[in-house]
């Protein structure tokens, strides 16, 4: 099984839009795929067309001991779930500071799944607090959204400080094993440009980086699409809401990516390796 988290703490880069329609793309290439939302905003559950209400279990109740994941999992399709969120979430940051061994609550919890699922896809909050290392240490990899502009690398040393620190300390499985452009234009020439100073910008970094030694550059850009804001609203993931579109292509092109990683056996497969 694969384990990834999908974050960067810079919100509008893609993130849950790219977390929801990759677990979608993965469950239409025939793999069981589950989506856990740590956002507190709960957009990932929305996207699917699920809301956390008052009395149902939610990731705030898994978190706090009180349900397990498969009491807080929601049945999208045959082969696609999710573990909702909702805002409740958001105290969850302040009621788990206490505790002992914070950062390893939702990998104790994942580890008391039983379910066979090929893929576990955490859509992580944009913040580097306690939601999302909680999800660094439960994973075995990360995905890296990013926006093709100036702004891209902002903030981005102090996020692979973060994913660094945390494989060092806490999860020595832990890798960056892909990075994504979303929001793509191929009619401008700043997205080459930013593509282009990215590529370089990992390339250098490389080096006696262990933790993103093997990380892809997707080839795969998702290009900007208004099929991808408006299928939200429709509680229906890419695919099924526009299966002809541009995003459509896109995801199932990049989720063709993921998959080849997998043949090539690139990633961890064991979530007992965190």
């Amino acid at each position: 099984m694969r384990s990834i988290a999908v974050i960067n703490q810079k919100g509008g880069v893609g993130k849950t839009t790219s977390s929801v329609n990759l677990a979608a793309a993965l469950s239409e290439a025939g793999r069981k795929v589950c989506l856990l939302d740590l956002d507190p905003q709960a957009h990932a559950s929305l996207h699917l067309g699920i809301s956390a209400v008052d009395g149902e279990a939610s990731m705030y109740e898994v978190l706090c001991g009180s349900a397990s994941l498969q009491q807080a999992r929601r049945q999208i399709n045959d082969r696609l779930s999710v573990v909702p969120s909702n805002l409740d979430l958001a105290a969850a940051e302040l009621e788990l500071a206490g505790e002992v061994g914070r950062e390893m609550i939702l990998r104790d919890r994942m580890q008391e799944e039983d379910a066979d699922f090929d893929y576990l896809i955490l859509d992580c909050p944009p913040s580097l607090g306690v939601l999302t290392v909680n999800a660094l240490v439960a994973v075995n990899e990360v995905f890296l959204p990013l926006q093709p502009h100036f702004l891209a690398l902002h903030g981005l040393s102090k996020l692979l400080r973060t994913i660094e620190v945390v494989s060092r300390r806490l999860n020595s499985g832990l890798r960056l094993s892909g990075v994504m452009l979303c929001m793509y234009d191929s009619n401008t020439r700043l997205a080459a440009e930013v593509s282009t100073d990215i590529d370089e910008f990992f390339q250098a970094s490389r080096g006696g980086r262990a933790f993103f030694g093997q990380a892809k550059f997707f080839d795969t850009r998702i290009r900007r699409n208004i099929r991808l804001a408006e299928a939200p609203s429709f509680g229906k993931s890419i695919f099924q809401y526009a299966p002809q579109s541009n995003g459509s292509t896109d995801y199932q092109a990049l989720a063709d990516e993921v998959l080849a990683q997998e043949a090539c056996g690139e990633s961890t497969t064991q979530l007992a390796a965190a």
